[in-house]
């Protein structure tokens, strides 16, 4: 399990993967009451920022799970997945049985990755398999979790090499069980990957469809059709919904002044960055700072 990093008083804690002795595949599974001993309650509940992904999987009891201000009521037969650089709060671990898996995008092929959709921070957070899914999943984890342990038991290399295999079909199955049944969503499309991942690179460098149509070379009514046909909204909210997260994320889990966050988003002054976030969120950044500290809390998820 990997320790926190404090860089900066200023930031969200950041948790680089840190592999433990003898599992040089980046690849990690333990149950939550393993979790429960190696890092305290105060510790878990604090916000944090991994940069590897988490798989949970629940057999009984419940946990309360925070992801970006939104909360999830995680039972028996769903599955949370948490991806890098989305801010995380643990609830009380103490009633909840199951699997953890940790893993860095780099155990995975490039084909593997992009099939199962990792690095999309759009995806849903949890999904629940119906039954006739649930039990090749479950079955998918079994396996996985049973080859973790089994260290020794075939050459090094062949181990690892298992374990990014079974790690890929789980993947593979969950990444399949986000679309609605009946409801079967198309691959996305080269353009609006292209896009959102512009995004996810620059955008506190511009908030402009235009710039990011001349880099990438498209028209802006391109990248405006692109990403209403496959996120449902216009390119430039999409964009300003990116910046708006993190302004929060830095507003409810970190030091920074509003004046700092306005500079680290790109914003010429902090009127313009303030003026922009309340247009969009309906309240100023230090009211927004003061109830998510407050009497405010995460919005519940359903």
């Amino acid at each position: 399990m990997a320790k926190t990093r404090h860089d900066s008083p200023r930031e969200i804690p950041e948790i680089p993967f840190a592999a433990p002795a003898g599992t040089p595949a980046g690849i990690e599974v333990m149950s939550p009451a393993e979790l429960r001993r190696r890092v305290s309650g105060h510790t878990l509940g604090r916000p944090q920022r991994p940069d590897f992904h988490h798989l949970l999987t629940l057999t009984a009891g419940d946990l309360w799970h925070v992801v970006d201000f939104t909360g999830y009521a995680l039972r028996p037969g769903s599955w949370l997945w948490v991806r890098p650089g989305q801010v995380q709060q643990w609830g009380d671990l103490s009633r909840a049985e199951g699997t953890l898996i940790l893993f860095r995008q780099d155990a995975l092929d490039p084909a593997t990755a992009t099939a199962a959709r990792v690095d999309d921070p759009h995806a849903p957070a949890v999904t629940t398999p119906v039954a006739a899914d649930a039990e090749a999943v479950t079955m998918a984890a079994e396996h996985l979790s049973r080859e973790f342990r089994a260290l020794g038991h075939l050459p090094l290399e062949a181990h690892i090499a298992a374990l990014r295999h079974l790690l890929a079909v789980l993947l593979l199955r969950l990444a399949h069980l986000t679309v609605p049944v009946g409801s079967p969503a198309p691959e996305p499309d080269e353009t609006y990957l292209r896009f959102r991942d512009a995004v996810e690179r620059h955008f506190t460098a511009t908030r402009r469809v235009e710039d990011y149509a001349h880099l990438l070379g498209y028209s802006g009514r391109t990248l405006a059709r692109a990403t209403l046909a496959n996120a449902g909204l216009s390119a430039k909210e999409f964009i300003d919904r990116r910046v708006v997260l993190e302004a929060k994320r830095l507003l409810a889990h970190g030091d920074e002044t509003a004046a700092q966050i306005s500079d680290h988003l790109g914003f010429v002054t902090p009127s313009q960055f303030s003026k922009y976030f309340t247009q969009r969120t309906g309240r100023s950044p230090i009211d927004f700072r003061r109830g998510i500290r407050g009497l405010d809390g995460p919005t519940r998820a359903k």
